[in-house]
């Protein structure tokens, strides 16, 4: 394919593959970009070689199947982008086949995105310097360009939290000018760079730390709130609430369930992790306990559940996250309450509480929380934790919620008719059922005809 490309035209491995490659890591995407062609041309070599998909003439895009892999491969024209308008989308797009590498580099966000690669001699064409930012690990814009697409600051808060980058200064300034353009982001493009943070992440405070330099933050105000909000320092020595909750994200990462799990629970356990004090600004007071005047929280598990929501909402995150990570913030510290011990009961209440969560999720999140005090130890609680996990594993409601034993085809069966008091005396079964009272189907039929007999 490449060598039918070469005959007519000059291929660039270009983008995200090459920053992969630089970096270790497998590139999950090829981009080639071909200088000296037309469109046309560049179509007729690449039609042989399998289905070719024209996403974008006006910009010169072609998407090749190969016929032989089933790999997909994005083929482009060197491309000028002139601003029209406000937004994200507010571009002229015209492929101009002449420009030099160094040209066509220049519309990339990002010098390390800046790079390509000449696929038959192995060149490194790197005009904007690169191959030094990342070896640095700097995030740098590439041209002052960068200051007319503001989707890119929310690609570099999402990049750093995936590569460990830091922001170079003169970016962060050139975001600041534009903070007030994050208004004419489609929510969907805010969601896009939200969930790669959420899901892609080797060092997520990384991402915070991005939207604080450049004043992006306060469109997140959940999570702006946290800065300045005070702990008490014999409980929380790392700080005020919004470093404690960056070192739970970096400790959720490194946790092995994080590490082992799929890109929904990811997400899930991220939005959890960040969510879980979005209620301590409203909530912490300072108050005398036993002699001492200390920085407290009452309440702010429950306080935090409508933020969360609303920061989801803000974010455009899909629906169905929002209860789940709604009942890990209010539930985050299930293991500080009640008795020493952990009953059956008391497992089964919360397990139900936290539907469509589970317990495996709320222990997750648990243990970025104590992870996320250094250098206090944790051993105290994360013993608590797993007394929450083995009680929770023997009942078989680690990773799933109690169903209710007894149904309407039981009572229909006992010769009750459906009706409107169906529901209560279920609802009462399911109750019992959670107290104990029985843990079977015959014991539900039992409990429920006793019920209807008294």
């Amino acid at each position: 394919m490449l060598d039918a490309v070469r005959r007519i035209g000059r291929p660039r491995l270009v983008g995200g593959g090459v920053r992969d490659w630089l970096l270790g890591i497998t590139p999950k995407d090829f981009d080639i970009e071909v200088g000296g062609a037309d469109f046309e041309s560049l179509h007729r070599a690449l039609a042989p070689f399998g289905s070719t998909d024209v996403v974008g003439r006006s910009f010169g895009v072609l998407k090749v199947r190969s016929r032989e892999s089933g790999e997909e491969y994005d083929f482009s024209l060197p491309r000028r982008e002139s601003k029209t308008g406000a937004g994200h989308r507010g571009f002229a797009v015209a492929p101009e086949p002449t420009l030099s590498d160094a040209d066509a580099a220049a519309r990339r966000d990002f010098t390390v995105n800046a790079i390509a690669l000449d696929p038959f001699t192995g060149e490194l064409i790197d005009p904007h310097g690169g191959q030094r930012d990342l070896a640095a690990k700097i995030l740098r814009h590439t041209s002052a360009a960068f200051i007319e697409d503001p989707l890119r600051v929310l690609r570099a808060f999402q990049l750093a939290a995936r590569f460990d980058f830091s922001l170079a200064p003169e970016t962060a300034e050139l975001s600041r000018r534009i903070a007030d353009a994050f208004a004419e982001l489609p929510v969907e493009r805010v969601w896009g760079e939200w969930e790669k943070w959420a899901v892609k992440s080797v060092r997520p405070s990384r991402g915070l730390t991005v939207l604080e330099e450049t004043g992006w933050l306060r469109h997140f105000p959940e999570i702006a709130a946290l800065r300045g909000t005070t702990q008490e320092p014999d409980w929380h020595p790392e700080g005020d609430v919004f470093t404690h909750t960056q070192h739970c994200l970096d400790a959720l990462v490194a946790l092995p369930e994080w590490m082992t799990s799929e890109a929904p629970r990811r997400r899930l356990l991220m939005f959890g992790v960040l969510a879980h004090d979005f209620g301590k600004p409203a909530t912490t007071v300072c108050v005398e306990k036993r002699g001492t005047m200390r920085w407290t929280s009452p309440g702010h598990e429950a306080a935090g559940s409508p933020l969360a929501q609303a920061f989801l909402r803000r974010i455009g995150a899909p629906l169905d996250c929002d209860a789940p990570v709604s009942a890990l913030v209010v539930h985050h510290l299930a293991h500080h309450h009640g008795k020493t011990e952990f009953t059956d009961t008391s497992v089964r209440r919360l397990a139900r509480k936290l539907a469509p969560a589970t317990i495996d999720d709320l222990a997750t999140v648990m243990r970025a929380d104590a992870n996320g005090r250094p250098p206090l130890p944790s051993a105290e609680i994360h013993l608590r934790i797993d007394q929450l996990v083995a009680k929770a594993h023997a009942l078989a409601l680690a990773d799933t919620a109690p169903k209710s034993i007894v149904l309407g085809r039981h009572l229909i069966a006992l010769g009750k008719k459906p009706g409107p008091d169906f529901k209560p005396i279920i609802d009462a079964a399911f109750e019992a059922q959670l107290d104990g009272a029985f843990a079977d189907e015959a014991g539900g039929v039992a409990w429920v005809t006793a019920r209807l007999q008294g």
